[in-house]
């Protein structure tokens, strides 16, 4: 099962980083072209009614580009424009469309393309108003904790069953990597990979959860060569260290659209499995002799940012959490006309076949909003206005029901990604709360 030819893992390795740090890409800077779109306040925050504008500039090799003919939109995120037209941009920054004003809690971007040499490129810029008053439009079931509660405790009655298989090609000097797996419900398996920091003695874990779609794992070994057991899993129920054409046809195939799947029923959703198996993940942290129990955190972004919510949610014993743009958060706010969380399942595309009264009713069991009142413990958030595969409408839903320690690192200008400094900020954050620096 475990092949290690060299290129088998350089294949493996080049797609971690391509798909699991999809939130770590580059801005927008190494384009030729740049349609570079501003709000006219610095922070980008706005309270209610307060005058909005944009301005809109576009460059090549530094330079503004002059009688550049741009189109434009400005509305709430996800929702059909307000304005849209066309301009011409003289070189300096020019501005788009009228003023216009938030008359409730939420965020309006403005959208600018412009079409050189047959490539179109496109700017964006988000504006928020009041977004720590965003509330969720979810609900919250009666019997959520019930629930979640029952189907942990049943965990108890499934053997942990761990199994773990060295890696040498991974391992380093100071830190030993292996591919494990452990029993989840229904009989299904969860696959990762384990780094372990050699030294002797107890050591924090971090419990690393990935961002959506299906590839191979590598580790986290610069972590653990900072003096922190890490686990990094996959979700699917399958082995990590496969050929990346496995992944990529299941991607395409059998696991295509998988955040959609039994919805209906809120006992069959695909995402059950997803949450218990990262309890079992916890299980099995907990029962290596290497670990301080008392020392455990969570840490993702985007589906992990959402997982890692989840888990502190649930499990006492996760004592810090870092979530980067959670998805899955307040899904049901398309059918409240603003923009709601990943995997978008009740927008207008998708909601003539998703938005029927059962859907919407178990959506609630999975909504990381209802997971994120349970939240206890501290938290390290970070992402940015300009997201739109999550939106930020959906993640403050999530974000402003947390009655716990929050820090917040907010850098505007990001989207789905992450700069340089929020990874550092990140890694610094973790480092302290693990008590190894």
């Amino acid at each position: 099962m475990y092949k290690n030819s060299g290129i088998r893992f350089l294949l493996s390795l080049l797609t971690l980083v391509a798909l699991w740090n999809f939130s770590y890409a580059q801005s927008r800077s190494n384009q030729l072209i740049q349609v570079i779109v501003s709000p006219n306040k610095a922070d980008w925050t706005y309270g209610s009614n307060e005058e909005i504008s944009f301005t809109v500039s576009v460059v090549k090799h530094q330079v503004p580009i002059q009688d550049a003919e741009v189109s434009y939109s400005i509305g709430w995120e996800k929702m059909d424009p307000l304005q849209s037209g066309n301009l011409k941009v003289n070189g300096a920054a020019t501005k788009v469309g009228k003023p216009l004003k938030g008359d409730k809690p939420g965020f309006i971007r403005c959208e600018v393309k412009y079409k050189y040499d047959g490539q179109e490129y496109r700017g964006i810029a988000t504006a928020a108003i009041n977004p720590e008053k965003i509330q969720p439009t979810q609900t919250l079931p009666s019997d959520f904790m019930d629930f979640w509660n029952k189907e942990i405790s049943a965990l108890k009655n499934i053997p942990l069953d761990p199994k773990m298989t060295l890696l040498p090609e991974l391992s380093t000097a100071t830190v030993d990597v292996f591919h494990i797996n452990f029993q989840n419900i229904n009989g299904s398996r969860m696959y990762g990979i384990l780094s372990k920091p050699k030294k002797a003695g107890k050591h924090p874990a971090v419990l690393q959860v990935p961002g959506a779609g299906i590839r191979p794992y590598a580790g986290a070994v610069s972590v653990a060569e900072k003096g922190i057991v890490t686990l990094q899993i996959g979700i699917h129920g399958i082995p990590v260290r496969e050929d990346v054409e496995l992944y990529n046809n299941l991607s395409a195939g059998a696991l295509r659209s998988y955040p959609f799947f039994n919805l209906d029923d809120k006992n069959q959703y695909y995402y059950k499995r997803v949450y218990l198996g990262c309890i079992r993940a916890v299980d099995f942290l907990t029962q290596l002799d290497d670990v301080d129990q008392n020392n455990l955190m969570v840490w993702g972004g985007s589906q992990g940012g959402a997982l890692s919510i989840v888990v502190a949610g649930l499990d006492k014993r996760i004592k810090h959490l870092v979530a980067i743009y959670p998805a899955l958060s307040d899904v049901t706010g398309y059918l409240h006309n603003r923009a709601g969380g990943w995997p978008h399942m009740f927008n207008k595309e998708n909601a003539a076949f998703m938005a029927t009264d059962a859907k919407i009713k178990n959506s609630a069991y999975y909504d990381v909003v209802n997971f994120a009142k349970q939240v206890k413990v501290p938290g390290f958030y970070t992402w940015g206005y300009n997201d739109e595969t999550c939106p930020p409408t959906s993640y403050y839903a999530a974000y402003n029901v947390i009655n716990a320690p929050k820090d917040l690192y907010l850098v505007q200008e990001t989207g789905h990604w992450t700069f340089q400094e929020q990874q550092d900020k990140i890694l610094d954050w973790v480092l302290t709360k693990a008590k190894v620096k």
